[in-house]
């Protein structure tokens, strides 16, 4: 039988685990820790956060630029709640960014400047651990030990944010995306290993720069995290990510735009109590075939209710 030291300090080592993704940039180089673990059924998440990034920020490699330099400054706000989905644990999420953009391209050898601030494109997911992971109340989830947890997510990206087809560099994107994804998430000790593996499809957009029409192929993306746990309750983790495919077509014709790009990246979380938490996270690209050469920063603040807290 637990006992009721025991019972708080699994809640609360529980609870502080699972954080949204906060990466502004909302495209295939998300990195997203912990997007599998288990939480008390009716929790909720509101998450505040910030994040900038610095380089060559591929904000969308068919457009006929070279050496972007963009500079962005990204607040997000997102929420979460903890859900009973057929006796498995699952989780809806809104996430919605605000970015403030500028910097320079090259077109036709000349340089163009864009300074820009408005919304981005808000992302919503629902996601469902399909074994290992069963929805708990918080008074069950005293007992809860993961060992192998395998989980689906469905995320669609809506095309609300910025755009204006006259110019070269937006925030928003004009077309929608559907990321389906599957994930495993294995822990040995205080070690948990996670890899996921994803699809992103697009839509078309039919107001693209000058008028024309642009489809895009699928983007496919994988990821890896080694997360260690500390007794205290934080937890570190080492982040990759792997993507590729995304070859565009402008008016039928096939661009020379296919990505193959690496990212590397960290998290440190760590809670403050047992209703906030406070997390920073970092990635840098360190191999690119289209424009992935960006540097990322950010910090994240989460509070937690409801569910019995």
């Amino acid at each position: 039988m637990s006992q009721p030291g025991d019972f708080g300090n699994r809640v609360k080592r529980a609870l502080w685990l699972p954080m949204l993704a906060l990466l502004p940039t909302a495209r295939a180089q998300d990195i997203e820790p912990r997007t599998y673990s288990n939480a008390p059924v009716g929790v909720n998440f509101l998450i505040a956060g910030y994040a900038y990034t610095q380089g060559g920020l591929a904000f969308d490699p068919s457009l006929p630029v070279k050496n972007p330099q963009l500079n962005t400054s990204n607040a997000v706000l997102a929420y979460a709640r903890v859900l009973d989905l057929w006796g498995k644990s699952g989780k809806f999420d809104a996430i919605v960014p605000y970015t403030w953009l500028s910097g320079t391209a090259e077109l036709a050898g000349q340089t163009i400047q864009r300074e820009v601030d408005d919304l981005a494109d808000p992302k919503f997911r629902l996601s469902v651990n399909l074994y290992g992971a069963p929805a708990l109340a918080l008074k069950e989830f005293a007992d809860y030990e993961q060992d192998l947890i395998v989980g689906a997510s469905l995320q669609v990206s809506v095309p609300a944010g910025q755009y204006d087809d006259s110019r070269l560099v937006n925030i928003g994107t004009n077309r929608w995306s559907f990321k389906p994804e599957i994930g495993v998430s294995k822990v040995v000790g205080p070690w948990t290993l996670e890899a996921t593996a994803a699809a992103t499809l697009f839509t078309d957009n039919k107001d693209f720069y000058g008028g024309n029409t642009r489809s895009q192929d699928p983007l496919y993306s994988m990821q890896g995290h080694v997360i260690y746990a500390f007794r205290s309750g934080a937890w570190a983790s080492v982040d990759a990510t792997y993507f590729t495919g995304g070859r565009s077509t402008l008016n039928d014709t096939l661009n020379n735009d296919l990505q193959q790009n690496w990212r590397l990246g960290g998290t440190l979380a760590f809670p403050v109590n047992i209703h906030n938490s406070i997390k920073f996270y970092a990635s840098s690209g360190v191999s690119a075939r289209t424009g992935n050469n960006f540097d990322l920063v950010g910090v994240a603040w989460q509070y937690r209710w409801g569910g019995g807290l």
